[in-house]
């Protein structure tokens, strides 16, 4: 078995050196910090509402936002443990995809006979998150660059260089000559690129424009206050909180890696922890070395993959490969030095000439990682509650569609989206500790395997793959 590309070596000084001065707050928050909005109403929260909407994340904000676009007389209120977007929605990569079921392959091997269906739907969210950060004036860099997934290994190559153009257009395959020209790197072979899936986008300014935008149509934003449990009461569901209990007519649980409020969904969700490095500005001799004029969000398409692209002030966000599974969330788990270094020496690898340049940021946090590797959904209380998690790390474009799904549900009437099995079914659960663990474990371990062999899936991912918890890229 040969090595793969990415175990060459580097050296052990200039990995440290890069690091060295990172801070581990993530680079988004800490940029938009100055315009972050603050949301302070005081120890009393009023009691009675039409809709509670339970989490300050990206899947919240646009639930709480378009529920009051469909019906501004709503009496809305939002609730956020912490401050909004301090979460998932501030740690991401910023890549706000157009597939809500985490691929293609994963959403055909899943739903086969209403892939097409959902992959418009998908584009169809993209293009209208698009218009509405256009019609609201929210400055958060969003940039529609399509994407652009390199090929490093040979197998994956010979995947590429296979495809019928006809059948795959308007995406194209990019030969090594061509990605070299596109983007600067000794370590791709070949590219995919698709010029409609794909946008790049400062994630914090996104969350704060959707949470300003939020306020301004009426939603009352509570942060720091935490959602204890819920309690069918007369018709209504008691919201018990730290600070008071809300009685609401609905309420729409956007909790995501957290435990799910609603016990019964506890185990269809597992946190795997995931780690990104942001390097200073480039300079322009760095930038002419580098190409990538395109700014296409980025990753090479092992099943362990890099993801990465350029921010507005021409810094490089480099994250992923290491997705690390922890049973519980905890503050410690962000912090992983060693998977930071091994990001350091990939990115070195990728990028030899950019030898010398510094990462300002280090920093990692909790994706909701469901069986079948994007949301699911599921209601309580005879449908005046609903929940959605299991985003596994495409959730900046998928939590748009996550929201329509549960305000429809939420309103009693079946619509097209309703309707899809998608939505209707759920995944296997997880098994209980230490079983979900193990598995868990061997999983990666059998992954890490394939990739270094051609792609060949052992046994035991064959099994998962038959029992529809496996991905495949």
């Amino acid at each position: 078995m040969r090595p793969i590309t990415y175990d060459a070596p580097v050296s052990a000084n200039l990995i440290s050196d890069s690091l060295q001065a990172a801070s581990t707050r993530p680079y988004w928050l800490e940029d938009a910090a100055e315009s972050r909005p603050r949301f302070d109403h005081g120890p009393d929260v009023p009691t009675a509402w039409d809709l509670v909407v339970v989490g300050g994340g990206f899947t919240g904000l646009w639930a709480a936002l378009i529920a009051k676009q469909r019906d501004p007389g709503l009496k809305v209120a939002l609730l956020e443990a912490q401050s909004v977007a301090w979460a998932a929605s501030g740690r991401n990569g910023g890549f706000v995809e157009s597939s809500i079921t985490h691929g293609e392959t994963n959403g055909r091997n899943r739903w086969p006979g209403e892939y097409e269906t959902l992959e418009r739907l998908g584009i169809e969210n993209l293009d209208q998150l698009e218009q509405t950060v256009a019609d609201l004036g929210i400055d958060c860099d969003f940039r529609r660059t399509g994407s652009l997934n390199v090929a490093v290994e040979p197998y994956q190559e010979r995947k590429l260089l296979a495809l019928d153009p006809a059948e795959i257009a308007p995406a194209r395959v990019l030969r090594r000559e061509e990605i070299a020209a596109e983007v600067n790197s000794p370590v791709y072979r070949a590219a995919w690129f698709d010029p409609r899936t794909n946008a790049v986008v400062h994630p914090a300014k996104l969350a704060f424009g959707l949470a300003r935008a939020a306020a301004d149509s009426g939603v009352e934003i509570f942060e720091h206050t935490k959602v204890l449990g819920l309690n069918a009461d007369a018709g209504r569901v008691a919201v018990a909180t730290d600070r008071s209990i809300l009685s609401a007519k609905k309420v729409l649980l956007a909790t995501n890696a957290f435990p799910a409020l609603l016990r019964r969904y506890r185990l269809f969700t597992v946190p795997w922890y995931d780690y990104a490095l942001m390097t200073e500005p480039l300079t322009g001799e760095q930038l002419d070395q580098l190409g990538w004029k395109g700014r296409q969000g980025m990753a090479d398409i092992s099943t362990q993959f890099h993801y990465y692209r350029m921010t507005a002030d021409n810094r490089i966000l480099w994250g992923g490969y290491d997705a690390i599974y922890e049973r519980g969330i905890s503050a410690a788990h962000d912090q992983r030095p060693e998977t930071w270094r091994k990001l350091a020496r990939h990115f070195f690898i990728t990028f030899p000439y950019l030898e010398g340049i510094k990462f300002t940021n280090q920093w990692g946090g909790p994706i909701d990682c469901s069986t079948q590797f994007c949301a699911f959904f599921g209601k309580a209380y005879s449908g005046r509650v609903v929940h959605a998690a299991g985003f596994t790390g495409l959730g900046v474009g998928a939590s748009r569609f996550a929201a329509r799904v549960m305000l429809d549900l939420l309103s009693g009437k079946p619509t097209d989206i309703t309707e899809l099995e998608m939505v209707r079914r759920l995944p296997l659960p997880f098994p209980p500790e230490p079983f979900a663990g193990i598995g868990i474990h061997l999983a990666q371990r059998s992954i890490d395997l394939a990739d270094h062999n051609d792609g060949k899936r052992n046994l035991y991912l064959k099994l998962l793959d038959k029992l529809g918890m496996g991905y495949e890229v």
